[in-house]
């Protein structure tokens, strides 16, 4: 009873042995074959390794400070995380953390930034729009499209004129970069520092798009964080600046009526009376100008609280790195897939033989 396994288990075992040896001579017999496959791969990979382009990578980081998260509690905060708790409550400011990086990756802010301007001459100012459709070589493609030939990304155009088309192909370069060129992240959670990278086989789009996102980013953000503090010291200055002007008549109106009542009869006092309205005037536009100078001091230091401090960290510097697909590699991967190639298809050719 237990010997009637064992046997079937010892031929099944002969049996695979000999399969493998008969592989091996059928493969050993189609060498050259082999060989060749592997060769023309290689070659392959060696071509292609040279006609493909570099990567340049632009790499720039920069430090966020909010001064209007609290001095005292927001270091005392700090350090209640250090010890391993969380009492902040929720997801605190729209624009921290995570939610900043993806601020960066946003249609808008990419889009804004590909119509940026940028000098390619001393006569000549491009958007980076134009420069990536140039280096992909679109306009040669749309010469045949009368609908597209004509179209242009002019730097700093106004987006509310964009044509259907003029949406279309921005959507598929905002795709393209940020599905395989943009890497925006905070490596440290607990570290207000963010990276972008932005690769590119163009080592001058590559710098000139980190720079023109993070400039574009950072102007957005400081002006939404400190857009209600602004609004309410411009406020208060058309204020102040209204009532010195007020003031300034009511001083003027005083000497003229001091003028008109030079040498008058003191019986005939009713002659005063504009002096005195103006010396009312004078004295009520005083103690308003006063509270709204006072007043629009204090909005200032309130405006400076609010805005956030942005810090460039490291900036993009020519040469960037460079990443290249080396000879080596395309020879090996290459050989490689032509090695593997010709195996399946030895291997299917010689099945379909015995069926």
């Amino acid at each position: 009873m237990n010997t009637k396994p064992i046997e079937n288990q010892e031929v099944s075992l002969k049996e695979l042995i000999e399969k493998v040896k008969d592989w091996y001579v059928f493969l050993l017999s189609k060498w050259k074959v082999i060989f060749l496959a592997g060769f023309i791969g290689a070659i392959f990979g060696i071509t292609y390794s040279l006609i493909k382009k570099p990567i340049y990578t632009a790499t720039l980081s920069f430090a966020v400070e909010d001064k209007s998260s609290g001095g005292g509690f927001g270091a005392a905060l700090g350090l209640v995380s250090s010890l391993g708790l969380d009492i902040s409550g929720g997801g605190g400011s729209v624009f921290s953390g995570s939610n900043l990086t993806e601020l960066f990756k946003s249609r808008s802010m990419v889009e804004q930034t590909l119509l940026t301007s940028i000098p390619v001459s001393t006569r000549k100012n491009v958007s980076l729009a134009e420069m990536y459709i140039q280096n992909c070589g679109w306009r040669d493609d749309w010469k045949k499209k009368s609908t597209l030939s004509s179209i242009q990304f002019l730097p700093n155009s106004d987006r509310e004129k964009f044509t259907r088309d003029h949406d279309s192909i921005l959507g598929v370069i905002y795709r393209n970069l940020s599905d395989n060129s943009l890497k925006v992240e905070q490596k440290d959670k607990k570290i207000p520092i963010i990276t972008i990278e932005m690769s590119s086989n163009d080592e001058l789009f590559a710098k000139y798009f980190t720079e023109a996102l993070a400039k574009r980013v950072s102007d957005f953000y400081i002006n939404t964080k400190s857009k209600n503090a602004r609004a309410n010291m411009e406020i208060l200055q058309r204020q102040t600046d209204s009532i010195r002007s007020e003031l300034n008549g009511a001083i003027t109106g005083v000497a003229v009526a001091n003028d008109n009542t030079f040498n008058l009869n003191p019986a005939l006092n009713v002659r005063r009376t504009p002096s005195a309205k103006r010396q009312v005037d004078v004295q009520a536009n005083t103690a308003i100008l006063t509270e709204l100078v006072k007043q629009s001091e204090l909005a200032k230091v309130t405006l400076r609280k609010e805005t956030p401090l942005i810090q460039i960290i490291d900036r993009p510097i020519l040469p960037l790195q460079k990443e290249r697909f080396g000879k080596l590699k395309g020879i090996v991967i290459g050989g490689f897939f032509g090695v593997f190639f010709i195996l399946i298809f030895l291997a299917i050719k010689r099945l379909l033989a015995s069926l």
